[in-house]
């Protein structure tokens, strides 16, 4: 009877053992707590698809020393990439039909003749490249013309969605919610895309759209529904009754939140899908700190800003982006509602930013809010040889929402922020040429301290939703720099590196960056329209989410700075002569801010977009048509 006593009590104590170690792994695991906070001036590679060779660089005592250095060649070879690019486009309109049914296995739309005349009278040089349209429109397929129409113009009675109709060839913007007695604002992302569709809405059929009025995307389906939407559509009650009959509401107040709507949209199997996969092994992010992984992570460069990285693969990295954690409800239905990004993942029809199309004080280059007009060159306009060398960057304390709170620390800016203007004695990896001008590069380690000091001007302008920051105010403030002195777009131009970051959803500044005549660096996990127009390289320079390889895109172009000189600790890189900039560096990273600006006036303007939306339009309303076959074209 004892002995039996005593194993119920082992048994007992085995079972309390077994479910506080369970309770352990579920709070490391970031079921509750997420991720473990790691030391703000922590070398951190979440985010970063590296795709270029890691070279065997030596210190600059040691030889020998890497002779080739991985940029001139990705700007060759996204020069050669866009030249090519630009050589393949249709130049007929018989071409532009075969290209169409070469790359979609069907007929273009109806109308296209008429786009095809649009497109060349206004010398769009783009005129194959539609693909997104195509990849944004396919899941739609799966609905019948009427399930089409019905969810479109039902979407415009969900919160935070506006409504633009095409009626009788003309375009309005409107809330279609005012019926039902809510008397909101349109937004102006809907009137926007209104203005958009004026110079050909008399060739268009009568259409709604339904836009979306946050910078958020907002389209999450579940991969359960999708995968079986036929019989979703046949045989089960239609979801969009329950999305408007009280079950949604327009924020998470507490109620789930968007990486939990995200992870659903993930292959089942997938790390999202599982229930530790979110929290990456503590001896990963030990290993990390090597002096060996530190060197690599920041001297490797991206090729390319797609913004394809799968979260579903790599669901820790989740924390580090502010989109997550958004405070607008998702939408787990197949809508058809636009957007101005999305990520990957995410469902949106995407539609040029009303940022890009119109023309304000705050996100167009050139404009006069006195004389109401564009001017060729922006009033605060620098030379090139009287531009700082220096980083530079301003902006709000945005990135995310509060949804769940405590993670805003690891949103986006704010680790940007934090990094260029670390003042700790952490040291960063900093390949540069020996002697400069030369192609014999060597590398110092160089205290993060000095470096920022010398080459970052990085700063909030305006703090922002400082109550879901860790700490409150105070906090946020403790451990960010604020220049709340006033920056308006026009202070940017003053120097060679623009740095364009996300904010709440995609940046709205990046053409303007784009048409200056300072060289962008740009960080995203947005997709936006031009993402299959645009060549990273070659109009701007792609900067991973990890920021780290900054220092060293900084010491190729500029050349070393004087603390990474004194850091080498080599009597012949000090003299004043080893101080000036790499000629050819200097020249090759005006030549991407000239190639950015070439860029901007000649496939980024208004009329691109507007041929962009036109033929959207066109495949829109063939989806919208009971017969598709009907809405094709043929010569």
């Amino acid at each position: 009877m004892f002995d039996m006593m005593i194993d119920r009590s082992l048994g007992n104590k085995k079972g309390i053992l077994f479910f506080a170690a369970v309770l352990v792994l579920f709070m490391q695991g970031g079921l509750w707590a997420g991720r473990r906070r790691q030391p703000d001036n922590f070398p951190d590679s979440s985010l970063v698809p590296r795709t270029s060779s890691i070279l065997p660089f030596k210190k600059w005592n040691e030889r020998p020393a890497i002779q080739e250095h991985p940029i001139p060649k990705l700007m060759a070879e996204a020069e050669d990439n866009f030249r090519q690019l630009l050589a393949r486009q249709s130049r007929t309109l018989q071409e532009a039909v075969d290209e169409y049914k070469r790359r979609y296995n069907r007929d273009p739309p109806h109308g296209f003749d008429e786009w095809w005349r649009f497109a060349r009278d206004n010398d769009v040089l783009m005129i194959d490249e539609y693909d997104s349209i195509v990849e944004d429109l396919e899941p739609f397929y799966e609905l019948t013309g009427e399930q089409f129409r019905q969810r479109a113009a039902m979407a415009g009675h969900l919160p935070s969605v506006d409504t633009v109709r095409v009626r009788d060839g003309k375009a309005e913007a409107l809330d279609a919610k005012s019926s039902d007695g809510d008397e909101g604002e349109v937004s102006a992302r809907a009137r926007g895309y209104a203005s958009m569709l004026e110079r050909f809405a008399d060739k268009l059929p009568d259409l709604d759209f339904a836009v979306n009025a946050r910078a958020e995307g907002r389209l999450l389906v579940p991969w359960e529904e999708r995968s079986h939407s036929n019989l979703t559509m046949q045989s089960r009650p239609d979801p969009v009754e329950a999305e408007l009959n009280g079950a949604y509401s327009p924020d998470w107040r507490g109620q789930g939140n968007v990486w939990e709507a995200y992870r659903r949209t993930c292959l089942p199997g997938s790390p999202a899908r599982q229930l530790f996969s979110s929290f990456r092994a503590t001896s990963m992010a030990t290993n990390r700190t090597s002096q060996l992984t530190a060197r690599s992570a920041e001297f490797e460069f991206l090729e390319d800003a797609s913004g394809n990285y799968s979260f579903c693969q790599n669901p820790w990295a989740h924390y580090d982006q502010g989109h997550f954690f958004s405070d607008w409800r998702t939408i787990p239905v197949l809508f058809p509602v636009l957007s101005p990004a999305k990520a990957p993942g995410y469902l949106d029809i995407r539609i040029p930013s009303h940022y890009y199309y119109g023309q304000t004080r705050r996100y167009t280059y050139g404009w006069d809010p006195v004389n109401l007009e564009l001017r060729e060159v922006d009033h605060m306009e620098t030379p090139w040889e009287l531009k700082s060398d220096k980083v530079f960057w301003r902006g709000a304390s945005t990135g995310g929402g509060s949804s769940p709170p405590g993670f805003a620390a690891q949103y986006q800016r704010h680790r940007f922020v934090r990094m260029a203007n670390d003042q700790s004695q952490t040291n960063r990896t900093v390949v540069f040429a020996d002697p400069p001008g030369s192609t014999n590069y060597v590398y110092a380690e160089v205290p993060a301290e000095a470096l920022n000091e010398e080459i970052m001007d990085v700063a909030f302008v305006k703090v922002v939703d400082y109550y879901s920051f860790p700490g409150g105010l105070q906090a946020l403030l403790r451990s960010h720099r604020v220049d709340d002195s006033g920056v308006n777009l026009g202070d940017h131009w003053k120097h060679k590196y623009l740095v364009d970051l996300d904010g709440m959803g995609y940046s709205g500044r990046f053409f303007s960056f784009m048409e200056s005549d300072s060289a962008v660096l740009k960080s995203t996990v947005y997709r936006e329209f031009f993402s299959d127009w645009i060549q990273p390289w070659l109009h701007y320079i792609p900067l991973s989410q990890s920021y780290q390889e900054i220092y060293n895109i900084h010491a190729f172009f500029s050349g070393a700075t004087q603390a990474t000189l004194e850091a080498a600790n080599a009597t012949t890189l000090r003299t004043p002569s080893a101080q000036q900039h790499s000629v050819d560096g200097d020249r090759r990273l005006r030549r991407i801010a000239r190639a950015g600006k070439q860029w901007k006036r000649t496939i980024g303007r208004r009329v691109d977009m507007e041929a962009y939306v036109y033929r959207l339009c066109l495949e829109y309303a063939r989806l919208w048509s009971d017969d598709r076959e009907a809405m094709t074209f043929t010569l």
